[in-house]
C-alpha cells in the first residue's frame, strides 16, 4: 500500500469483506429508536449499526404541518435531503430569512445559525434523508418568538427534542 502520510489500520484478517463496505437497504431501516406523534425515524449510518464515527444518517418522515421551535445544533453540520413534499426553513436571529426546498433539493445548515425546520405543506407528508457531521445529539433550544409558531404537531426526531411539557 503506497505511503500518503496517513496512518492507515492494519489490513483485517478477511481483506475488508465484512468490515469494508456496507449497503444498507431501504427495508432494513431502523425503527427501533423512540417515536413521536407526527413523525416516524429511522436509523441508517450510525455507531450502533455500520461502526459509523463521525456521522450518523437516516431519514425522517414529516406528517403535515410539522414545526420545529427556534433552535441551533451548536458545532453539528446538517445535510437534510427532500425526497418528497415540501420543507420550509427559516433562520435567523429573528428567523426573518425563509426558503423552500422540493424533492431533489438540498439544505445545508451551518453551525450555530438559528433556524426552525417546517412540512410546508398541509396535507402530505415531507420525506427526507438527514445526514450530520457526528453521533452527537446537541439541539440547543432559542428563546425566540417563531414566526411560524409549533402549534400543530413538533418535528421531533433524534437531533430535535420535544420541547418540556410534550
Amino acid at each position: 500500500m503506497p505511503h500518503d502520510g496517513h496512518d492507515h489500520p492494519s489490513i483485517p484478517a478477511d481483506g475488508w469483506k465484512t468490515t469494508g463496505v456496507r449497503v444498507i437497504p431501504g427495508n432494513s431501516l431502523d425503527a427501533n429508536t423512540a417515536q413521536t406523534p407526527g413523525m416516524n425515524r429511522a436509523a441508517a449510518i450510525n455507531a450502533a449499526r455500520v461502526g459509523a464515527q463521525k456521522i450518523w444518517a437516516g431519514t425522517v418522515h414529516i406528517h403535515p404541518d410539522a414545526k420545529t421551535g427556534a433552535h441551533h445544533h451548536g458545532h453539528l453540520e446538517s445535510v437534510i435531503y427532500v425526497v418528497k413534499g415540501k420543507a420550509r426553513m427559516r433562520w435567523g436571529e429573528k428567523l426573518e430569512f425563509t426558503a423552500e426546498a422540493g424533492p431533489g433539493d438540498f439544505i445545508y445548515v451551518p453551525p450555530y445559525v438559528p433556524h426552525q425546520e417546517i412540512n410546508a405543506s398541509p396535507d402530505e407528508t415531507l420525506e427526507c434523508v438527514l445526514v450530520r457531521s457526528d453521533n452527537e445529539a446537541v439541539a440547543i433550544n432559542i428563546d425566540i418568538e417563531p414566526v411560524e409558531k409549533p402549534e400543530t404537531v413538533l418535528w421531533v426526531d433524534p437531533i430535535h427534542r420535544a420541547p418540556e411539557g410534550h
